[in-house]
């Protein structure tokens, strides 16, 4: 039975967001997430008219003209698990908030599903089932989650819908936020009564593979949306890829589907789908298009001198935006009109800060996260820049969110154009460019850390990208990664058998 009705129905509305690379021995610590934690007022007025999960869940509440009880929202990006202390906090101030809010008609929370702490392999679903006993079996819980989510399902069982971005680069962020959000106002109207049905396929792909612009990929998307349309009853599909960095039981695609109570016809709409990705196996991957560092920087050179540019040198490895590979060879080369924007080294941001703008400095740069990423490099240059960088994101990919990099500073070397971050954030778009007076025109070469995301802005406007593969925890080839959760018999393309 569903919360009485009342005059404006109260809606909480969260959000904690982590995608956890459990192959990094260090964790995002509890630290890390308060950074970027916004709560209260603050969340309303912070992610109001963005395309984030959160904006697209404002605007259909502030539509319905519900009481919106806004808690919090913070997130530890792609990183090293979620340390056990950090997901304590926030999910028991989740569920304090939860407790404190008054009766309530329903929850919507803005989740990834790829989320790891040292004891708990699939964080996401404790956090729903912890909801769920919060605030009890009447109201309605919507959830969104990443397009990378890892799930089977036990993990959403708790939840009575899941909504997962349709897109990689995720352009649909906040129109998957509205899906969650209307699919509440209309369960909680007798609309509708949803059922949620998860089917997976057996089979990964590394993140670089699973941009939906490349087919087959492509075509199965486009088919579950479509599908979803062409119903004379409600039906909501939603293709997960999974994140294969994360070392988990569930992980690798699934098939989520959302029907008005007709447990049978969403189970036939998920094994379709899930039996297309599987006959599509091989073609997902497309190890075709990797290149090494010395063949990739070779043949963008030549697309340069044929007068084609910019080009985007892609290490899409790279898990903590620290790697070196290609930064190492740009500098080595002396590779001309070449940005390299966005390196994660919060102690050479500081001293390059600290020195000045204005200032020759010479740093060891990058490669400390992890063993894999390459060690530090000299950076020898002037200090053009050197502040505090907050603004908001005015690329394809989460518009008018509130991007934060910390302490900046940005090196030219006479060749390179080199920022240095002192948080983790990868750059997307020509913001990573112009928030510091320069423009995509500049720049023959554009070194990026990104998976699929940069493809929104970037692909229309470069002559060519090279996506290169180096030995950091992202790799295309994932049967070099030493899993030990995932069931390697039961997953392509660790296996032919399909079980």
């Amino acid at each position: 039975m569903l919360p009485s009705s009342h005059t404006r129905r109260r809606v909480a509305i969260a959000g904690f967001q982590q995608e956890s690379v459990t192959f990094i021995d260090g964790q995002t610590t509890l630290e890390d997430f308060r950074l970027v934690e916004t709560s209260g007022p603050a969340l309303l007025e912070g992610f109001r008219e963005t395309d984030t999960v959160l904006g697209g869940i404002i605007r259909v509440c502030e539509r319905e003209d519900a009481d919106i009880i806004p808690l919090f929202y913070t997130s530890g990006g792609a990183a090293g698990p979620t340390s056990d202390e950090a997901y304590n906090h926030y999910v028991n101030r989740l569920i304090d908030g939860l407790r404190s809010a008054g009766p309530l008609d329903g929850v919507v929370l803005d989740l990834h599903g790829a989320m790891v702490t040292p004891t708990r392999l699939d964080a996401d679903r404790e956090t729903l089932e912890r909801v769920r006993a919060a605030v009890g079996s009447d109201v309605p819980i919507m959830v969104a989650l990443d397009y990378h989510a890892n799930l089977d399902e036990k993990s959403i069982a708790a939840a009575d819908a899941v909504f997962g971005y349709h897109f990689s680069p995720h352009t649909d962020m906040g129109s998957t936020g509205e899906r969650a959000a209307e699919c509440l106002f209309r369960t909680l109207r007798g609309e509708i009564a949803p059922v949620c049905i998860l089917v997976k396929p057996g089979v990964m792909v590394p993140s670089i593979f699973s941009a939906t612009n490349l087919e087959p990929l492509k075509s199965i998307v486009l088919e579950s949306i479509a599908v979803g349309e062409r119903s004379d009853r409600y039906l909501d599909v939603s293709i997960f890829a999974g994140f294969s960095y994360a070392d988990v039981p569930n992980c690798g695609f699934s098939v989520v589907v959302v029907a008005d109570g007709d447990r049978s016809a969403a189970l036939d709409v998920a094994n379709h789908l899930s039996s297309q990705i599987w006959a599509h196996r091989e073609a997902l991957n497309h190890r075709e298009l990797v290149h090494s560092v010395e063949s990739g920087i070779n043949a963008a050179k030549q697309l340069v001198l044929e007068g084609r540019r910019p080009i985007v040198l892609l290490e899409h490895a790279d898990r903590m935006n620290d790697s070196t590979y290609i930064l190492r060879e740009v500098l080595r080369q002396k590779l001309p009109r070449t940005a390299v924007p966005y390196l994660w080294d919060p102690h050479a941001a500081a001293e390059a800060v600290s020195a000045g703008v204005g200032a020759i400095v010479n740093l060891k740069v990058g490669g400390k996260s992890n063993e894999r990423a390459g060690g530090p490099v000299t950076l020898q240059g002037k200090v053009t820049h050197a502040k505090s960088v907050t603004y908001r994101a005015t690329g394809p990919v989460g518009t008018g969110s509130i991007v934060e990099l910390g302490d900046t500073a940005v090196i030219d070397t006479g060749s390179a154009m080199v920022s240095l971050t002192s948080l983790p954030l990868t750059a997307l778009d020509d913001d990573c460019l112009t928030q510091f007076g320069r423009t995509l025109d500049e720049f023959d070469f554009v070194v990026l850390r990104s998976k699929t995301h940069f493809r929104a802005f970037f692909e229309p406007v470069s002559a060519a990208i090279f996506i290169i593969d180096t030995p950091d925890w992202g790799p295309a080839n994932l049967q070099t990664l030493p899993y030990k959760n995932v069931p390697l018999d039961r997953v392509y393309p660790f296996t032919e058998d399909r079980t």
